[in-house]
């Protein structure tokens, strides 16, 4: 089972854009954020693509055309990052029906629900407690 890797992509893009902003640079193109991703620009874009949906990138098109910051980063939560880019539940349930004829299979989902609700409400309190420049500020320390 493979790990989401959407949020990552989205944040590092995003953290990249404003140190990019720190230093006079308020918009970069798809392929200055691949590079720094390493990664194709085709899956920066979509990734940017999802953020300019929530609100959180602009595009430009044209002349000096790129992308930069929707609004401040210190306005941008990492919930509102891993909200745009990560439309699965955090956690997931069987893929199939367990055996409702055993007591485990009958009592597992209501269990597990209880548990990941618990989970996911504590991974969402930590995203919305950091913002996109808590980011670079961490990295550069």
């Amino acid at each position: 089972m493979a790990a989401n890797s959407r949020v990552p992509i989205a944040a590092h893009a995003l953290a990249w854009l404003e140190l990019a902003r720190r230093r006079g640079r308020e918009v970069l193109t798809s392929e200055e954020v691949a590079a720094s991703v390493n990664t194709n620009a085709v899956i920066v874009r979509r990734s940017l693509g999802d953020l300019q949906r929530a609100g959180l990138v602009t595009a430009r098109r044209g002349n000096g055309a790129g992308f930069s910051l929707g609004r401040p980063a210190a306005e941008i939560t990492l919930l509102d990052v891993w909200l745009a880019v990560s439309p699965e539940p955090l956690l997931a349930l069987h893929h199939s029906e367990p055996n409702l004829e055993c007591p485990v299979g009958r009592g597992i989902r209501p269990v597990l629900t209880d548990l990941y609700d618990e989970a996911t409400d504590a991974f969402r309190a930590a995203l919305a407690r950091r913002t996109v420049t808590d980011v670079p500020e961490r990295i550069l320390a």
